[in-house]
């Protein structure tokens, strides 16, 4: 019995020692670290900039106008010809030539070309020769002798009095290659040269000095229209949030 009795003590002197132990290492619940809280972070907004959207677009070329400049560098003559031979296939140059041509079969100007389906593709056709006759030589011929800039140069600021004035300033006015304005001939020689050379092919009653210029005057309202037009060509994608898909 006394050595069944020694046995049991040692056993449960054992056991206190174990559960001690396991006390005395087992944290304490204040001394338990926290864990972690992920931080809600907000992400940033995005703010759409009407100036850094323009200059996306200005930076894409734009098919419909591609006249329009995306950089400051000048051009030289090669890319000038390349310019020439775009802007007379561009879709403004057949979207006018179109218009112009159903308005004058309309208005029976040109009577000499009749009327009817006939009548009208020689309007059109002739449309046609004179505007890349016009493309001709104001973008490449004049603008490479005389150093202009063919481009039509976008303004980013104003209100829109300020744009429409500067873009019917640039009937007269021009860039130069080395990025200084001056003279637009290539825009006034140009279309005077190209109504000269339609004589060849409109009806005879239009080859006239009179016929000339006032077809030279009717061309150059459509330029100052088609500028305004140009300057304005990125702001209308821009308030249609199509920025990135025109020009392209």
């Amino acid at each position: 019995m006394r050595h069944g009795s020694s046995t049991l003590r040692l056993i449960a002197l054992l056991i206190g020692v174990t559960a001690n132990g396991a006390a005395q290492q087992e944290p304490k619940p204040q001394d338990l670290p926290n864990a972690p809280v992920a931080k809600q972070e907000s992400a940033p907004q995005k703010r759409q900039n009407h100036l850094n959207t323009t200059i996306e677009v200005l930076g894409r070329r734009s098919i419909f106008f591609p006249n329009i400049a995306t950089s400051r560098g000048a051009l030289s003559t090669k890319q000038k010809f390349e310019l020439f031979a775009d802007e007379s296939v561009s879709p403004s140059r057949f979207l006018s030539s179109a218009a112009g041509a159903g308005i004058g079969q309309a208005r029976n100007s040109l009577p000499g070309y009749g009327q009817g389906m006939g009548g009208y593709g020689k309007r059109f056709g002739s449309s046609m020769a004179t505007g890349t006759a016009n493309n001709f030589f104001g973008t490449f011929l004049v603008s490479s002798l005389l150093h202009r800039d063919p481009r039509y140069f976008v303004t980013l600021h104003g209100g829109a009095g300020h744009r429409i004035g500067y873009a019917l300033s640039r009937i007269v006015i021009a860039r130069t290659d080395d990025g200084k304005d001056a003279a637009n001939w290539a825009g006034i020689l140009g279309p005077l040269l190209a109504e000269s050379l339609a004589n060849s092919y409109l009806p005879a009653k239009e080859q006239t000095a009179g016929g000339t210029f006032q077809r030279f005057g009717w061309r150059i309202g459509l330029n100052a229209a088609s500028n305004s037009l140009r300057e304005y060509w990125p702001t209308i994608f821009r308030s249609l949030r199509i920025t990135k898909s025109a020009p392209n």
